[in-house]
């Protein structure tokens, strides 16, 4: 199943130290089936970093493997045992987990539902009447890998255009050493170090698209060559 994670930046490696406590599902990293959901994250936080926001693609594979080395637990639906769960998982008064799930999959207590979450927790919404109106609610879905242990089953989709780098690269290389008398290896190791490099592999800025010679030029200026 192919996942999105929005946040301010891209995610090339996942690090669970970073994941904030007290979400719906407790401390891990959330991904989403739903693009657009994600998209939609992505520029809010995004607002907040002053960037644009980006959608990190993964491929999740719950199969055999997954579920013999990992402790799943899965919510179908808004139901009142979700809600207890959401509940625990966003008691600020501790940090301390309050379940051992490697994974955890179901919906969203997004705005829409905190804003009335916020109520029932203060007793201003019976349960009951609050498990109604999440029948009305637009279907979410979110999955929390809240362990190590639980990265084993996800996989980043590599966006990068390799194909068109490779293409754009072997001109450049060989110019640097026919104009400024380098061998391979200098040369190679001239280019892959700069920051021109760095832009060609990032998919977002689409430097790839460019022909080969005005990203030869970017070098140039950028080495001062």
């Amino acid at each position: 199943m192919k996942v999105y994670h929005g946040s301010y930046m891209k995610v090339d490696k996942i690090d669970l130290s970073k994941s904030k406590p007290n979400k719906d599902f407790g401390k891990g990293f959330y991904v989403t089936k739903f693009r657009n959901h994600a998209e939609e994250w992505a520029k809010t936080i995004g607002e907040k970093n002053g960037t644009d926001g980006f959608v990190s693609e993964f491929d999740f594979s719950e199969n055999d493997f997954t579920k013999s080395i990992c402790k799943i637990k899965r919510f179908d639906a808004y139901n009142e045992e979700w809600l207890d769960f959401v509940v625990q998982n966003r008691n600020k008064n501790s940090e301390t987990p309050t379940h051992d799930y490697d994974i955890v999959i179901g919906p969203v207590a997004n705005d829409k539902v905190q804003n009335t979450l916020r109520l029932y927790l203060k007793g201003k919404i019976a349960k009951e009447k609050f498990l109604k109106m999440l029948t009305h609610h637009e279907e979410t879905h979110q999955i929390c890998f809240c362990t190590l242990n639980s990265l084993q089953t996800i996989d980043r989709i590599d966006d990068t255009p390799t194909y068109e780098i490779v293409m754009i690269s072997e001109p450049i290389i060989e110019k640097l050493m026919a104009n400024f008398n380098l061998d391979a290896d200098k040369a190679t190791n001239l280019f892959f170090d700069s920051d021109t490099y760095s832009k060609l592999s990032d998919a977002e800025i689409k430097l790839y698209e460019k022909d080969w010679t005005e990203v030869y030029k970017l070098l140039l200026s950028e080495l001062k060559l």
